[in-house]
C-alpha cells in the first residue's frame, strides 16, 4: 500500500496532478526560483542564427563544409615554410647558371685621362717633363677556354645542392601535411569533447528537474536539489572550456594552414577509424624510396664528394685568350693599340693550404657519411615509434568501445534506478561521471590512431589509403 502512495504521489508532483501530499505542510517549502531557478536559466545560452557567421565572404556568401583534403589544399598554398623552400629551390638552379657563366665571354670597357710628369726623366734631362695621356676607349674581351674540370665541378656541386633543395621542399610538404592532419584531427577531437560536454549538461539538465519534483513532493531533502545544481553548474563550466579548445584548435589549424584570419567555416567530418593494413618491413621498404630526408643525406654525401675532387684541382691552370684594342695617347685620337694573347695561367700556390683544404674535405666527406647513416637510423625508429603506436590504438579502438557501451549501459540502469528513488544522486553522479569518461576515453583512442596514422604516412613518405569504415557512438 506504501509503495502504490509513493508512486501517485512522485507522478502527481512530475505532472501536476491532485494529491493529498501537495496539502500536507510537512513537505517543505516551495522551491525559490531564484536561488533554485529552472534549468533552462542556468543552461549556457546558445548564440542567436545572426551571430553564428559560419561563412567564407566571397562573390557570394554561402557555407562552407571544410574537409581535410580542403584543409591540406589550402596548406600547400598558403603555407610561408613551403614558400621559402620553394625559393630556395629556385635560387639553387640561379647559381647552377651563376657557375656555367664562367665560359661565357667577358667583355671590358676603360676610358680615362691621365696627366703624368715622370720623375726620373725629367731629372736627366733638366727639364720639366709633363704631358697629358688619354684613353677614349680601351676594350678588353677575355675567354676562358678550359680549366680541366674545375668549372664542371662546381657545377656538379651545385646541381646537387639544387636536388638537396627539392628533397628538402618535398620533407616540408610532407612535414605541413602532417600538421595541417594532425592539427585537423585535434579539431575533430575537440568538437567531440563539445558534443559529450553538451550532451552532458542536458543529462544534468533532467536530473536537476528531476530532483527539483523529488524535492517539491517531498521524497527527497533538499540537498540533493543542491547536489544537481552543483553538477548541472559543473557541466556547464566544462562546456564553456570545450567551447574554448574548439576555439583554440581552429587558431592552430587555421596558423598551419597558413591562413590565420580566415573566416570561420563549418567542421562537417567525425572522428573515424580508417583501417591500416601494412606491416613494419613494408613501411621500411617505402621510406627507403619515399622519404626525402634519406635522398638528401644521399645527394650531401655526394656533393661532400665532389667537393675533395674540386679541392685536389687547386693546382690547376686556367687556358683562355684575351683580346684588346687602345685608342687615345697624347690627344684624345692620336693613336691606337692592340694586343691578342692566349694565357695559360696557373694560380699561386700555397702547399701547406692546399694540403690542409684537402684534408678538411676529406673529414667533411666523412661527417656526410656519418650524418646519413644517423638520419637513416632516425627515420627507421620515427618509423618504429609511428607503427607501433599506430598498433597499440588499433587494439585500444574495441576495448574503448566497449567500455562506452558498458558504462551507457551502467549509467542508464542508474537513470532508471533514480527515476523510482532507489538511487542516491552520488550514484548517479558517478555513473554519468564514468560515461563521460568513457566516451572521452574513446575519441581520444581515436584521434591516436589518426595521428599515428599521419605520422606514419609522414615517415614513410606515402599517403595511405584504405576504404574508411567510420565507427561512431550511438547516443
Amino acid at each position: 500500500m506504501f509503495k502504490k502512495l509513493l508512486i501517485i504521489t512522485l507522478l502527481a508532483g512530475m505532472f501536476n496532478l491532485p494529491s493529498f501530499a501537495k496539502d500536507k505542510k510537512d513537505i517543505g517549502n516551495n522551491i525559490n526560483d531564484k536561488e533554485y531557478p529552472s534549468a533552462e536559466k542556468v543552461l549556457p545560452q546558445k548564440k542567436a542564427e545572426s551571430e553564428q557567421p559560419l561563412t567564407i565572404s566571397g562573390s557570394v556568401e554561402k557555407n562552407v563544409d571544410m574537409t581535410l583534403d580542403k584543409c591540406i589544399e589550402l596548406a600547400l598554398g598558403n603555407n610561408p615554410q613551403i614558400n621559402a623552400a620553394f625559393q630556395d629551390v629556385l635560387a639553387s638552379d640561379a647559381r647552377i647558371k651563376q657557375v656555367w657563366s664562367n665560359y661565357f665571354p667577358q667583355l671590358n670597357w676603360q676610358s680615362g685621362y691621365t696627366r703624368i710628369r715622370q720623375l726620373q726623366l725629367s731629372d736627366v734631362f733638366r727639364e720639366n717633363l709633363t704631358y697629358n695621356y688619354w684613353l677614349m676607349g680601351q676594350v678588353t674581351l677575355q675567354q676562358m677556354l678550359y680549366d680541366f674540370g674545375v668549372t664542371q665541378n662546381q657545377a656538379t656541386i651545385k646541381k646537387l645542392d639544387y636536388e638537396a633543395y627539392k628533397a628538402t621542399l618535398t620533407a616540408v610538404i610532407n612535414d605541413i601535411i602532417y600538421q595541417t592532419k594532425d592539427s585537423y584531427y585535434s579539431l575533430l577531437l575537440a568538437l567531440e569533447n563539445k558534443r559529450v560536454a553538451e550532451d552532458n549538461v542536458n543529462k544534468y539538465e533532467l536530473f536537476y528537474n528531476q530532483a527539483k519534483a523529488f524535492y517539491k513532493i517531498g521524497m527527497n531533502p533538499k540537498v540533493d536539489v543542491t547536489i544537481a545544481q552543483s553538477n548541472l553548474s559543473n557541466a556547464k563550466l566544462q562546456l564553456i572550456q570545450a567551447e574554448n579548445s574548439v576555439n583554440l584548435a581552429i587558431a592552430q589549424l587555421n596558423n598551419v594552414m597558413g591562413v590565420p584570419f580566415i573566416d570561420k567555416y563549418d567542421v562537417q567530418e567525425r572522428l573515424n577509424y580508417t583501417p591500416v593494413d601494412i606491416t613494419l618491413n613494408q613501411a621500411v621498404d617505402i621510406a627507403r624510396d619515399s622519404r626525402p630526408e634519406l635522398k638528401a643525406a644521399e645527394l650531401r654525401v655526394e656533393s661532400a664528394k665532389q667537393t675533395v675532387k674540386l679541392v685536389k684541382k687547386s693546382y690547376f691552370p686556367t687556358l683562355s685568350v684575351e683580346g684588346q684594342y687602345q685608342r687615345g695617347g697624347r690627344h684624345i685620337d692620336s693613336n691606337y693599340g692592340y694586343s691578342v694573347g692566349g694565357y695559360l695561367t696557373f694560380p699561386t700556390i700555397n702547399g701547406a693550404l692546399i694540403r690542409n683544404e684537402i684534408k678538411e674535405a676529406k673529414y667533411l666527406y666523412d661527417k656526410e657519411l656519418a650524418n646519413a647513416q644517423n638520419t637513416q637510423n632516425a627515420i627507421y625508429l620515427e618509423i618504429q615509434n609511428a607503427y607501433l603506436t599506430l598498433t597499440e590504438k588499433k587494439a585500444q579502438i574495441p576495448v574503448a568501445i566497449l567500455q562506452v557501451k558498458q558504462a551507457k549501459e551502467n549509467y542508464e540502469l542508474s537513470y532508471g534506478r533514480y527515476r523510482v528513488g532507489e538511487a542516491s544522486p552520488i550514484e548517479l553522479r558517478e555513473a554519468q561521471v564514468t560515461y563521460q569518461e568513457a566516451q572521452l576515453a574513446y575519441y581520444n583512442t581515436l584521434y591516436g590512431y589518426n595521428s599515428a596514422k599521419a605520422s606514419l604516412e609522414k615517415a614513410i613518405g606515402k599517403n595511405l589509403v584504405n576504404e574508411e569504415c567510420p565507427i561512431e557512438l550511438k547516443k
